[in-house]
């Protein structure tokens, strides 16, 4: 079974590590400047703040399984318009993907935010072919 674990505001410095490495690691940021950009203090304040809101607060959380964080997600609820969640990041980490994982995370996934709220799902996706099919199978249709 895999659970959400929830990251408090004042552990974020670990996950900020854990979030770039995936971010070159898996190709969503290549250049320079984006690469500054998610290294720096105006994107990761902004982060910051979201999460310390009372309402539509961005979540970051690990997925763990057996006690083990097998990877990780960003997210909002907005709870304050229509009960869309937006996830900003969804990741397996790479010793764990292949087999299943990443649809047992996103199950897991669904499951924690509809309790706190959630009715639909929006994400942005790189346009990857394999993360595609991923999305796809999951009922995400591209909206342009």
């Amino acid at each position: 079974m895999i659970n959400i674990e929830e990251i408090p505001v004042e552990n974020i410095d670990e996950y900020w590590k854990i979030h770039y490495e995936y971010l070159i690691q898996d190709g969503i940021i290549t250049d320079e400047e984006d690469k500054e950009y998610f290294r720096g203090d105006e994107y990761r304040s902004t982060i910051k703040r979201f999460m310390q809101k009372e309402i539509d607060k961005i979540h970051l959380a690990y997925f763990v399984e057996n006690n083990q964080r097998i990877g990780a997600v960003s997210y909002c609820i907005y709870k304050s318009e229509d009960g869309k969640c937006f996830i900003l990041d969804f990741w397996v980490f790479p010793m764990f993907r292949g087999n299943g994982t990443g649809h047992r995370c996103f199950e897991a996934l669904l499951d924690y935010t509809q309790k706190d709220g959630a009715i639909y799902y929006e994400l942005n996706c790189d346009g990857r072919e394999d993360r595609m099919r991923f999305w796809k199978r999951h009922g995400f249709v591209e909206n342009g």
